[in-house]
């Protein structure tokens, strides 16, 4: 066992000290939320609430549940990320693919152009009419058509697809295989670790995208989670929360709108959350491979 010094004692210890404050802070207002969503409302309000509820209460869950905006918007945005990711990962490693073959004529100037286009944008207000004359701003397609390709997607996969030795290439063509049966034989099943981290990427932008349905979607009921969640973080009052129901004294005191503000954030954030430890191992190696190989 080595036998650690006096000052790399202390740096260990400096360093755990600050590392796991930097984890209290990062974790703590995600705690603290949990918490005020699960403690009623009124004695929510008089403070002093900081690590566990003090009037434990589901009647916050239970009002948000109540509200059928929740289920249209989680049915748009599970819709939205589910399909989004799907036609992006296809898409990228259709292009990715393409300018790793060597024998494809421009390819270096296809990736120049890819990057060119992102140096450059009309502005919200172009966009949103380009939108509008394709008839997007009331459709679900919204969502999914515009976010189709991403230039720094297309480097990451086309960086990790250099890595695979181009003799599994040329075997499979000479046993006949074309170039899409290649892509979703060989390359695909041998580059898992960066698919999942793009799909992290693509599904939590997705997810979290509120800008596009706030401004971009003239259809209410087409509108994700994410919108939604900005919506009622800007309504003040219980009958904007209601929509119209009246609210007696008695439910003022289980459930206010800052507690529903707080049940509706757990509500739209936990899928993320449940999800992202399952793909976080694939996430750090294929940042770190693509790293690497860059």
């Amino acid at each position: 066992m080595k036998i650690m010094s006096t000052s790399q004692k202390a740096f260990q210890i400096i360093n755990t000290v600050l590392l796991g404050l930097l984890a209290f802070a990062t974790f703590y207002p995600f705690w603290y939320v949990l918490v005020a969503s699960f403690n009623e409302g009124a004695d929510f309000v008089r403070g002093g609430i900081y690590f566990w509820p003090r009037a434990f209460t589901l009647e916050n869950y239970i009002r948000a549940f109540r509200d059928p905006r929740i289920f249209d918007s989680l049915i748009i945005s599970i819709a939205r990320t589910g399909i989004g990711v799907v036609v992006g990962l296809f898409f990228t490693s259709l292009v990715s693919y393409a300018c790793t073959v060597k024998t494809l004529p421009g390819r270096v100037g296809f990736t120049f152009f890819f990057y060119f286009t992102t140096i450059f944008g009309g502005g919200m207000i172009p966009y949103f009419i380009l939108l509008r004359d394709l008839g997007l701003n009331r459709s679900f397609w919204l969502y999914i058509i515009p976010g189709i390709f991403n230039f720094m997607h297309f480097l990451l996969m086309r960086v990790y697809f250099n890595t695979i030795p181009e003799e599994l290439r040329e075997s499979a063509a000479m046993d006949g295989a074309g170039h899409l049966r290649i892509l979703l034989q060989v390359y695909l099943p041998l580059s898992m670790p960066i698919l999942a981290t793009l799909a992290l990427f693509i599904g939590v932008g997705h997810w979290n995208d509120w800008f596009t349905g706030a401004y971009f979607q003239s259809r209410t009921e087409l509108q994700p989670a994410a919108t939604l969640l900005q919506r009622l973080l800007n309504e003040a009052s219980p009958t904007a929360m209601e929509q119209g129901q009246e609210v007696s004294a008695n439910m003022m005191r289980t459930f206010t709108p800052m507690s529903l503000q707080m049940a509706f954030v757990m509500i739209l954030t936990m899928p993320i959350v449940v999800v992202y430890p399952f793909l976080q191992k694939y996430y750090v190696k294929g940042v770190m491979i693509g790293a690497v190989k860059g």
